[in-house]
């Protein structure tokens, strides 16, 4: 139930790009008329005309480059409440690599809610992210809080 906020962003952004796409579809067809009939046979105008082809690529490299976005962004948000995340930390050293480990980013959460690490450097194709929830940290604080007063 916690993640049901940062997948409904995600769900939301989706309609919007398919929405927006959907419109500039709707305004292609409007704009560019299909072709004439030619003995009595009604031609796609898809790889027959040269304007609709293009105007179909652009349209497609549009929206491909949207849900590029939209998956990125999704990736920097976080996992409880979907804001996006803060504060890039560099932990680990670049001249160390050998001794520490390599070298991650650290994005918070500015609610406290987790950490996602992203590594720093990139040697073997995607290296995956690792999200870590703070459980319990507010809580703590709060109880200790309450104590004092």
């Amino acid at each position: 139930m916690v993640d049901m906020r940062y997948w409904g962003i995600f769900v939301l952004k989706l309609a919007g790009i398919w929405a927006l796409v959907r419109g500039i579809w709707e305004l292609f067809q409007i704009l560019m008329p299909p072709p004439a009939t030619f003995l009595y046979y009604q031609f796609r105008p898809f790889g027959r005309d040269l304007t609709w082809t293009v105007a179909i690529l652009l349209l497609f490299l549009f929206a491909c480059g949207l849900l590029y976005t939209a998956i990125y962004d999704q990736h920097f948000r976080c996992r409880s409440c979907g804001r996006r995340l803060r504060m890039p930390v560099l932990r680990g050293s670049y001249s160390q690599m050998l001794q520490e480990g390599r070298p991650q980013f650290e994005y918070i959460c500015a609610f406290g809610h987790g950490t996602l690490s992203v590594p720093g450097t990139k040697f073997q194709g995607r290296e995956p992210s690792r999200w870590q929830a703070n459980k319990g940290l507010w809580e703590h604080l709060i109880a200790a809080d309450r104590g004092r007063l």
